[in-house]
């Protein structure tokens, strides 16, 4: 990607990402990639979860605090010797060798967001800074899980991954939607200047099993009605 002076364009980085185990790259032992999700008892990451266990060459460490998440929905899998589960606020740092890091701990239902806004952009700022020291340690690629909530309230329909959004910085969503976007400022500063392996993905309104029927969010909110 060439370099660009406009604000918002990508920038290359000179600095190479960071080296992961000697073990990656041993001729004799061939490891299982060592995989962290944070919020991975929630409703999205205990899928991911589910996912990431299908492959067996992989071993798989969930860090959450439970906030909106719930053991159960990792119950399949709790005492499997390529699991562990960890109880952890991801706004305190956590070491552990891990080679790919999927950062989705943070409350994304208005009604647990707003419940605490303070401990929301915590876990965004400080739970994304704590996640990116992690990876620049032991050289872990990482993904953020973003939201359409950086968009704000959208002039523009559908919104374009160029497009900058409408936010308030002061209304009661803000802590989500800020949070959010420091989240994926902090995540590109990483990558141009310590060389990161990095990916982001902005999730819209996502809906199935697990998801709590008093979530909040639109679809949950037109079932129970229906109900």
């Amino acid at each position: 990607m060439a370099n660009n002076s406009s604000n918002g364009d990508y920038q290359t980085t000179t600095k190479p990402p960071p080296t992961p185990s000697p073990l990656r790259f041993s001729k004799f032992f061939q490891p299982n990639l060592r995989i962290l999700v944070t919020g991975g008892a929630g409703f999205i990451g205990s899928h991911l979860v589910d996912k990431l266990m299908e492959n067996e060459k992989n071993e798989v460490i969930v860090a959450d605090n439970y906030f909106t998440g719930s053991k159960d929905n990792l119950r399949k899998w709790i005492g499997h010797p390529r699991f562990e589960l960890i109880r952890h606020d991801v706004t305190e740092t956590l070491l552990v060798e891990v080679d790919q890091i999927y950062h989705l701990a943070c409350p994304a239902s208005p009604i647990f967001y707003k419940y605490n806004p303070v401990k929301t952009i915590k876990t965004n700022v400080i739970g994304t800074l704590n996640m990116l020291g992690l990876a620049k340690r032991v050289g872990a690629r990482i993904l953020l899980t973003s939201t359409s909530e950086v968009y704000g309230d959208p002039l523009v329909h559908p919104q374009p991954e160029s497009y900058w959004g409408n936010v308030n910085p002061i209304g009661v969503r803000s802590c989500y939607d800020e949070g959010k976007r420091v989240a994926e400022t902090l995540m590109f500063d990483y990558h141009r200047q310590h060389g990161i392996e990095i990916r982001i993905a902005r999730i819209f309104n996502t809906y199935g099993p697990r998801m709590n029927i008093d979530d909040g969010r639109v679809v949950s909110n037109f079932i129970a009605q229906a109900i």
